[in-house]
């Protein structure tokens, strides 16, 4: 339950990062589109972005974690790139600016959902 949950928040954070954020365009069945960006940019989160973390650890501490931004954003952007070329899903980001803006749209909208959910749960627990 925990992870079809995690997995409605990531769709409905892409939903309103293609929504607010120019370069981000979605084309074809759009809820399938967010719902399979949704899974790869996951995968990718947890194959890929720890890699990227530990190769940028000096970047990241230097900057007090400023830098996990530019790294969201360039996950999302390969996530993309990767829906799009490897498994033809129609979800585009145009330059890297988009990419890292719908990143941090993404990151606070996952993060204000995922604290309702988890506060809702809490107070349903004996």
């Amino acid at each position: 339950m925990n992870l079809l949950l995690r997995w409605i928040i990531a769709s409905f954070s892409l939903v309103v990062a293609a929504w607010l954020v120019p370069g981000i365009r979605v084309a074809g069945n759009a809820w399938g589109v967010y719902a399979a960006m949704a899974v790869i940019l996951g995968l990718i989160n947890a194959i890929i972005r720890p890699i990227l973390k530990l190769l940028s650890l000096p970047i990241i501490i230097l900057t007090l974690g400023l830098f996990l931004l530019v790294i969201n954003g360039i996950t999302l952007w390969l996530a993309s790139a990767i829906a799009a070329h490897w498994f033809h899903v129609g979800f585009y980001v145009d330059g890297f600016w988009s990419a890292l803006l719908g990143a941090l749209i993404v990151s606070i909208v996952s993060t204000i959902l995922s604290a309702f959910f988890k506060k809702g749960e809490e107070e349903h627990r004996w």
